[in-house]
Formats: structure tokens, C-alpha cells, sequence
């Protein structure tokens, strides 16, 4: 969807910024059993650390890593919503493991091999949906209305 680098920043702004939010509440959620108002405003105690993480992992090196794999099984002819969802599933595949692991070291109590695991494989599933039913439709219209295309 982006048409250039500027646009590019932007759209990895949004979705690592909501994409981390839906997260954050997650595991607030499973760390305090619950949720309620609180859990939201829990959330966003971590949004300064984790955002900029997400953004650069995902801006500079995994967004190119997901592209590549997506399009192993991927052409480029195939309907675009397709090579989207991927690309999409690449990335989840990808930065969970890697967000997980960051939260594990700056969050956990346990900063263990099987914490990481255990935290992985609780994100991980929750990720993938959150990412291919909310975040990501989300996060493309709010791009589409920032950056409307002119009609000829």
C-alpha cells in the first residue's frame, strides 16, 4: 500500500503502534487474569519501550525478511489481498518470537529460555488473529484516508 519511503514510515508507525498496543493489553490481561479499565491504561506504560522496537525491527529488517519468504510462495501476478495477508502472516511469524523474547528481558519476573517460550506460544496465536482480523484492516484504512488517491 505505501507508494514511497515517506509513506512506508508512516504506515509502520501506525501498525507497530496499534499493533503493540492490542498486544500489551493481552499480556496485561493474561498477567492480571482480567480485564477492565485498568488493563488499557496498564498497556500504555509500555508502549514508549516496545513501539520503537517493533518500528525498527520491523521498518529496517524484518519487514524485507517477510517480503521474501512471502513471495517464495507468492507471485507476483496473484491478487494483491493475498500477497498482502503473507506478507502480513511472514511478519507475525516472525516478530513474535523476537517481541516476545523483548518482553521476556525488559518485563518478565523470569527472564528464562522457557519463559520466552511460554510467552511466545501465548502471543503467538493471539498475534496471528489480531493481526489478520483487526490490526491490519485497521491500519489500511486509517493509511487509506491519510493517503487518498486521486482519481484521474
Amino acid at each position: 500500500m505505501p507508494k514511497n519511503k515517506f509513506q512506508d514510515v508512516v504506515f509502520t508507525i501506525i501498525m507497530a503502534t496499534i499493533m503493540v498496543y492490542g498486544m500489551v493489553v493481552y499480556n496485561v490481561a493474561l498477567n492480571t487474569g482480567a480485564v477492565t479499565g485498568k488493563t488499557f491504561l496498564m498497556a500504555l506504560h509500555e508502549l514508549p519501550i516496545m513501539v520503537p522496537i517493533a518500528f525498527v525491527l520491523e521498518f529496517f529488517v524484518v519487514g524485507k525478511i517477510a517480503r521474501q519468504l512471502a513471495f517464495l510462495v507468492m507471485r507476483p501476478d496473484d491478487r494483491p489481498q493475498f500477497i498482502t495477508y503473507a506478507i502480513s502472516i511472514c511478519i507475525c511469524c516472525i516478530m513474535c518470537p523476537i517481541m516476545s523474547l523483548a518482553a521476556t528481558i525488559l518485563f518478565k519476573e523470569t527472564k528464562s529460555f522457557g519463559t520466552w517460550v511460554q510467552t511466545w506460544a501465548m502471543n503467538f496465536p493471539m498475534a496471528i488473529c489480531y493481526q489478520m482480523f483487526y490490526c491490519g484492516p485497521l491500519v489500511r484504512l486509517i493509511f487509506r484516508s491519510i493517503f487518498k488517491e486521486k482519481k484521474d
